[in-house]
């Protein structure tokens, strides 16, 4: 028997070893792809959270103002390939992985390349490593071996399956080691370049592309050669692959590498501080400054207070009136000197404004039609119901308009007008405009308010005072361009503008006044200033077609400083900022329909064109709200005292008659009364002429005799006083006050010296040579006067 041998066919026997190495490989894939997800899950990605790290706020153009270090001291601006140079991406990518998007995270041939180099030279002549792989270093700490070269090969093919090409060149872009404490090309742009990395050459893209080789060694601040050497190594692969033409390479080798020393950014330093506690996770926060002024003004600041007492700081705030943003925000003087508690952010602290609410007032008064900008006002000494409010100069000038006591800031006057608007009202007015006082606890407002005696912000103050800009439409200050505005009515349009007429035309003769006559050539600034009590605060607050401008001067710990005040510590520094301002692009308001402007007469108040001639003792000119013509105020307790007409019957002899008595022949006088408190100002004509006729005999008394002459005792009017030989000490007189028994005030030259009782003695000094008047002035308005000369001791 015959034994057969069945043989398979060549056909199938291919097609069973295909399928076996197919299996094969299946199998070994799957088997790869699980211990890839396994080492996945065992071994996750530790990627920077999108949140993390430091923060950067910028100006309005991008430009970083400060910037805040991550926990570990790094500083670094959050950017994207789109928010970069392309110069800048071309350089990076031809010159460390051409194939970046080509490849799964690992090219072999540059692998093999960089060990065959390794091999042939003794040295690392080319790492061989992708941007990937470069990626996956940063953000893992994985050592310079060869484990550790597997470990990068791992991490960065686990990169490339998580993450896409452009979230994997983000990475690199935020990440990458630059030198010292910089970390990102958008970080090292600003710190070395001083410049965003939208807006790179190729000289300097080519540099940032090649310094995370080796930021130390390379870092241009400190060794400048290296890195010029470097960077031309790039210049040269760019034109050797065609990427740039040779005479693009020509031109960016020929730039120097001038790198600034490495420092953070610190402009307006307390406002991006404010911002960053605001948004703490935001990591790029843009706000509405202009660095080129914001500098320029912090160089101003800091020129000008270095004339003034150490301890003294200072701030600065600027508003763009259309749009509300602040384009200067200067919180203090000096942020890093702890002597001017430079840490201290004054534009939010909250201080005394002394008088910079008075152009509030006056605008409220106007929209009340209480006053003109002409109405006849007494700045005298005066009592309301105890509190006797004196002027910043102690001085006191009689009979003023409501536009001279609010350019001159005087006390009196704008107590007076509060006492009629109301101090609840007023303070009410003021919050409903966002200007928000701060009273003592359980305090109710009260008439100090207008002197200062509450407190507000700079920023508050300046955010109001854009209403004169913006038809009586206050706003808050905007820092970021998405922060809302808040716009509040706080003046009618009429109203603002009068009181913007007013404070541009202030003839004040400060220190500073001849900037301010320069500055009104091109864009007039209308201001204001303040001082608090004790010298604590000096405020200036200017308002043009385009800005509003506030400053604030002090020591931040509340020390008094004395002789800095408003007109002459503030103001000054106001003129400079504002002379320093772009003055075009601002709004001009055209005066409202509401205004007008008519003569009028004191001490009446009526128009003109409508007073009798003999009752117009003086005329001005009057801008007016609504057509409206308020009379002068009436005296207060005064009766028929009081301001105003007055209709008298008189006998043949011109002697007034009272109710009950009558004469044969009776004639009627009209006569224009000044306020009683404002006589010892008028000239002898004007007091003559308002003069009452006296009594007729056997007529009962009237109440126009409530304010009886006093005299003066002690002195003679026209005395001439020697001071004593070889003495240093003033000259002093005593006096008394002789037929009242109200209070009384007593003035030299003006300038209140203090009060007596009825005819109480009282001692007034004259500290030198000179000629002098002395006033005693009654509550009822009656005063007496006289003039005394001084003169040396003799010779």
């Amino acid at each position: 028997m015959t034994a057969t041998t069945s043989t398979a066919p060549p056909t199938i026997t291919r097609r069973s070893r295909a399928w076996r190495w197919l299996r094969g490989i299946l199998i070994a894939s799957t088997f790869l792809l699980l211990t890839a997800v396994i080492l996945d899950r065992l071994f996750p990605l530790q990627l920077p959270a999108p949140d993390s790290g430091s923060t950067v706020v910028l100006a309005r153009d991008g430009t970083p103002l400060r910037a805040f270090a991550d926990n570990d001291g790094v500083w670094r601006y959050p950017t994207t390939a789109k928010q970069v140079s392309p110069l800048y991406l071309q350089a990076l990518l031809t010159y460390e992985d051409r194939w970046f998007y080509r490849h799964p995270g690992v090219n072999p041939y540059a692998l093999l390349r960089g060990l065959a180099g390794g091999i042939m030279h003794g040295r690392v002549v080319s790492g061989g490593s992708t941007l990937t792989m470069q990626v996956a270093r940063i953000i893992h700490p994985i050592p310079h071996t060869f484990g550790g070269k597997l470990v990068q090969i791992l991490r960065a093919l686990q990169l490339e399956a998580h993450l896409s090409k452009a979230q994997i060149l983000d990475l690199y872009l935020n990440h990458a080691p630059f030198g010292g404490p910089i970390e990102g090309v958008e970080a090292a742009s600003w710190a070395y370049l001083g410049k965003p990395a939208t807006r790179l050459s190729h000289a300097e893209a080519a540099l940032l592309a090649v310094l995370p080789q080796s930021p130390s060694r390379l870092r241009p601040d400190r060794r400048a050669a290296a890195a010029r050497v470097a960077r031309d190594k790039v210049l040269g692969r760019m034109r050797d692959l065609g990427v740039w033409s040779a005479a693009q390479v020509r031109d960016a080798a020929i730039e120097p590498v001038a790198a600034r020393s490495l420092r953070a950014p610190l402009s307006a330093a307390l406002l991006a501080e404010r911002l960053h506690q605001q948004q703490p996770q935001a990591r790029r926060i843009t706000s509405t400054i202009d660095v080129n002024l914001q500098r320029a003004a912090e160089d101003r600041v800091g020129a000008y207070l270095s004339r003034l007492p150490p301890q003294t700081s200072a701030a600065l705030l600027v508003v763009d009136n259309a749009t509300l943003e602040a384009r200067i925000y200067v919180g203090t003087s000096d942020f890093a000197n702890p002597q001017r508690h430079g840490y201290i952010d004054m534009v939010r602290a909250p201080r005394s404004p002394g008088s910079t609410l008075k152009p509030f007032l006056y605008g409220l008064a106007l929209d009340d039609g209480l006053i003109n900008s002409a109405s006849l006002l007494v700045d005298a000494p005066q009592d309301f119901g105890g509190y006797k409010p004196g002027n910043f100069d102690e001085a006191f000038s009689g009979p003023v308009s409501a536009a001279e006591a609010l350019q001159r800031s005087l006390n009196v006057p704008a107590v007076d007008v509060l006492d009629r608007v109301g101090p609840s009202r007023f303070v009410a007015r003021l919050a409903n405009g966002g200007v928000d006082l701060g009273l003592p606890a359980g305090a109710q407002p009260n008439l100090s308010i207008i002197l200062g005696g509450a407190s507000t912000r700079l920023e508050a103050l300046v955010g109001a005072y854009t209403a004169f800009a913006n038809g009586g439409i206050a706003g808050t200050p905007r820092y970021t361009s998405a922060q809302p505005a808040r716009p509040r009515r706080l003046l009618s349009p009429g109203a603002a503008w009068i009181v913007r007429d007013i404070l541009a035309h202030n003839p004040a003769d400060v220190e500073g006044a001849p900037l301010a006559g320069a500055i009104n050539r091109h864009a007039s600034v209308a201001w204001k200033t303040g001082t608090s009590y004790g010298y604590r605060d000096a405020w200036s607050i200017g308002v043009t077609d385009r800005w509003t401008i506030g400053v604030w001067i002090g020591r931040p710990d509340g020390t008094p400083s004395p002789g800095q005040y408003g007109a002459v510590t503030a103001l000054p520094l106001l003129f400079q900022i504002a002379d320093m301002l772009p003055s075009r692009g601002g709004r001009v308001v055209a005066q409202p329909a509401s205004v007008s402007q008519r003569e009028i007469c004191w001490p009446l108040g009526g128009a003109l064109d409508a007073t009798d001639p003999a009752l117009c003792r003086q005329h001005r000119t009057a801008w007016l709200l609504d057509h409206a013509l308020p009379p002068t105020f009436a005296e207060r307790g005064l009766g028929a005292w009081s301001a105003g007409l007055l209709d008298l019957r008189l006998n043949d002899n011109g002697q007034r008659l009272s109710a009950t008595c009558h004469a044969r022949h009776e004639r009627t006088l009209q006569l224009a009364r000044w306020p009683a408190l404002a006589t010892p100002w008028l000239s002898r004509d004007d007091r003559e002429r308002s003069a009452l006729p006296p009594l007729a005999p056997g007529c009962a008394a009237d109440s126009l005799d409530s304010a009886n002459p006093i005299r003066i005792s002690g002195l003679v009017d026209g005395v001439t006083l020697r001071r004593a030989p070889n003495s240093e000490q003033s000259l002093r007189v005593t006096l008394h006050a002789l037929g009242t028994q109200t209070t009384v005030q007593w003035l030299l030259d003006g300038r209140l010296q203090g009060s007596s009782e009825a005819d109480a003695a009282i001692a007034i000094s004259l500290p030198q040579a000179g000629n002098y008047r002395i006033t005693a002035l009654a509550r009822d308005g009656a005063f007496a006067t006289l003039a005394v000369r001084v003169v040396g001791p003799p010779s």
